[in-house]
């Protein structure tokens, strides 16, 4: 199980830093991401770090996001910097792979 936390309204330019929570097992060693869907959207792909903490970005959020992760608390986090309206979505925390663990989402809501 994971559980999503932190999302909120936000206005343009703002910032917001989302907190997932997983169970210890195995935690250090999974592959951990994020990912977005917007109303009418496909979820996409937004970052994720792997155990060594290489991570990776989808283009639209290079420069502004992070994603990093506690592993002594079971916890990996989003923080997203100069938010834009089109960063509005669901946002869900995963573990292990699409096939993997998925989160319920917080919504995300960027409005001025």
């Amino acid at each position: 199980q994971v559980v999503e936390s932190g999302g909120g309204l936000v206005q343009p330019g703002g910032s917001l830093n989302l907190s997932c929570t997983a169970s210890r097992m195995y935690f250090s060693i999974d592959i951990l991401a994020w990912y977005r869907q917007a109303p009418g959207n496909q979820r996409e792909f937004v970052a994720s770090i792997t155990h060594n903490n290489r991570t990776n970005y989808a283009d639209p959020v290079k420069g502004r996001f992070t994603i990093s992760r506690d592993n002594a608390k079971s916890t990996f986090y989003l923080f997203m910097n100069n938010l834009k309206p089109e960063d509005t979505a669901v946002y869900h925390c995963n573990r292990g792979g699409p096939t993997g663990i998925w989160g319920q989402g917080t919504q995300v809501t960027v409005s001025s």
